[in-house]
C-alpha cells in the first residue's frame, strides 16, 4: 500500500513505504424489538388484562443461589470438545462469576481469565494454530492476553458457569425436578437453553456438576474452592495484563498510511493511519475499539515502535495517531542532521480490534480487591470453608442473594 514516507538531507525530497494490515473474525449478533399496538376512534376498547403474579420459587432454588453466591467460589474440572479432540479445562470462579484456570490439550496450553463478563485467553501461537485456525494472523493474538474469539472455547464462561447466573437460572426452576444419582448421591437436574445443572437434593444444595449446551459438550464437576486466597492470588495479576488486550473478533480494514512532523525532528514521529470497521456487520458492537501498532525502520534498521487505542464511531470509522519516541529515533535523527545525505524511512502499521482500554484496568482491579475482602472475611467467619461436605444451613455463608427472596414452603419432590 503506498504510503508518504521522508528522506533527511540538506535539500532532498522525501520518500518511503507503507504496508498496513488487519485481521478479522466474523460474528454474528441477533435482537428483538417487541411492539404494542393502541386502538383509538369509536372502536371500543378492549378490557386490559388482569396482570396474573407469577408463582415464587421454590424455597430450596433461593437457598442453592445463596449457597453460590455467598461461598468461596466454585472450583469446575472438565473436559471440552474443541475440533473434536477433547480438551480439558480446570477453572475457578468467584463467587460474583470472575474466573481464572487453564485448558489442555496434549503439550499444548492456555491461561484463562474472565472479568465482567468477558472471557480472554493467553495461549502460545501452535495453540491459535490448532484450535482458531479460522482466525487470520493469530500471530497476532499469540503469548498474550487476548479475547477469546466466538469459536473457542465454545462456551461463555461467566454466562454458564458463573455462580449468579448459576443462581438466576436456579430460581426458574420448577418445584419438581428430576432426579438423578451424581456419584452416590441423590441431584435434581435444572435444565437450561445453556446448560444442566444438578445439585443436592438435599440442603445445604451445593452444585455437583454442569453439563453445558452446545456442539462442544462441556461437562465439569463443581466444588466449593478450597482456598479463595489463592484464587484471587492468580486472578488479580491475570487482570492487571488485560489492558490493551485484542480482539479477534472484530476485523477492520485500513487507510492509507501518513507521517507528521517527521522531518528534522529529533523529538519523534508521528504516524497516522484511519480504518473502519467491516466485521462484524450492523450496528458498532458496544465498546468497540481499535489498536494501531506501528514501526518505523530505515533500510531495515529498527527505529522505533508505538502504540495507540480508541472506540470505533457510530459510522464505524476512526483514525489513530501514534509518535515514535525512541532513544533510536533520536540518535538517527541527529546524526542526519550532523552528516547530509541520503535517509529514507519507512513504517508499518496494523489495526486490530481491542477488547480491554488500559484505562478500565484499575476500576477491574479495584473491583477484585473488594470482591476479595469480602469473600475471605467470610470464609474467615465460616469453619473449614474448604471442604465440600455439607454446611449448618442458615451458617455465616447463607447470606441474601440480589435476586427476589420470596419462597415458598413447596417440597421440591420426590424421585
Amino acid at each position: 500500500m503506498p504510503g508518504k514516507g521522508g528522506r533527511q538531507g540538506a535539500g532532498r525530497g522525501r520518500r518511503g513505504m507503507v504496508v498496513a494490515g488487519a485481521a478479522a473474525v466474523v460474528v454474528v449478533a441477533a435482537g428483538a424489538v417487541a411492539g404494542v399496538a393502541l386502538g383509538g376512534g369509536d372502536e371500543p376498547v378492549k378490557k386490559k388484562p388482569t396482570p396474573t403474579v407469577s408463582a415464587p420459587p421454590p424455597a430450596w432454588t433461593l437457598a442453592a443461589g445463596r449457597e453460590l453466591t455467598s461461598g468461596t467460589g466454585v472450583r469446575y474440572d472438565g473436559t471440552i470438545t474443541l475440533k473434536g479432540q477433547p480438551v480439558q479445562a480446570h477453572l475457578r470462579v468467584t463467587p460474583s462469576g470472575s474466573v481464572t484456570g487453564r485448558i489442555t490439550a496434549g503439550t499444548l496450553t492456555a491461561d484463562v481469565a474472565a472479568i465482567d463478563d468477558v472471557t480472554y485467553l493467553k495461549a502460545g501461537l501452535a495453540f491459535w494454530r490448532a484450535y482458531a485456525a479460522e482466525i487470520a494472523h493469530p500471530e497476532y493474538y499469540a503469548d498474550r492476553w487476548s479475547k477469546a474469539p466466538a469459536s473457542m472455547p465454545g462456551f461463555d464462561v461467566p454466562g454458564v458457569l458463573g455462580p449468579k447466573s448459576i443462581a438466576k437460572a436456579l430460581r426458574k426452576a420448577s418445584g419438581n425436578p428430576p432426579t438423578e444419582d451424581v456419584n452416590g448421591v441423590r441431584a435434581y437436574r435444572i435444565t437450561t437453553s445453556a446448560a444442566d445443572y444438578l445439585v443436592t437434593a438435599a440442603a445445604p444444595y451445593r452444585l455437583l456438576s454442569v453439563r453445558a449446551a452446545g456442539q462442544n459438550e462441556p461437562r465439569f464437576t463443581a466444588a466449593p474452592v478450597a482456598a479463595p486466597a489463592t484464587l484471587f492470588t492468580e486472578l488479580r495479576p491475570r487482570v492487571a495484563a488485560l489492558g490493551g488486550a485484542p480482539d479477534p473478533n472484530l476485523h477492520f480494514t485500513p487507510g492509507a498510511l501518513t507521517f507528521s512532523n517527521c522531518d528534522q525532528n529529533t523529538n519523534g514521529c508521528t504516524v497516522s493511519l484511519p480504518a473502519a470497521l467491516t466485521s462484524p456487520q450492523g450496528a458498532v458492537p458496544d465498546g468497540a475499539r481499535a489498536a494501531l501498532r506501528a514501526s518505523i525502520t530505515s533500510r531495515g534498521t529498527p527505529l522505533g515502535s508505538c502504540r495507540a487505542s480508541g472506540p470505533v464511531q457510530a459510522d464505524r470509522s476512526l483514525t489513530l495517531r501514534c509518535t515514535v519516541t525512541s532513544k533510536l529515533w533520536r540518535n538517527w535523527m541527529k546524526k542526519a542532521l550532523d552528516n547530509p545525505g541520503s535517509y529514507p524511512y519507512e513504517a508499518s502499521a496494523r489495526v486490530v480490534g481491542e477488547a480491554l482500554d488500559k484505562a478500565d484496568v484499575p476500576e477491574l482491579l479495584a473491583q477484585v480487591d473488594r470482591e476479595r475482602r469480602a469473600v475471605l472475611k467470610r470464609a474467615s467467619a465460616t469453619p473449614d470453608p474448604a471442604t465440600s461436605g455439607p454446611a449448618t444451613p442458615g451458617g455465616p455463608t447463607a447470606e441474601r442473594s440480589d435476586g427476589p427472596e420470596i419462597a415458598t414452603s413447596r417440597s421440591p419432590g420426590r424421585p
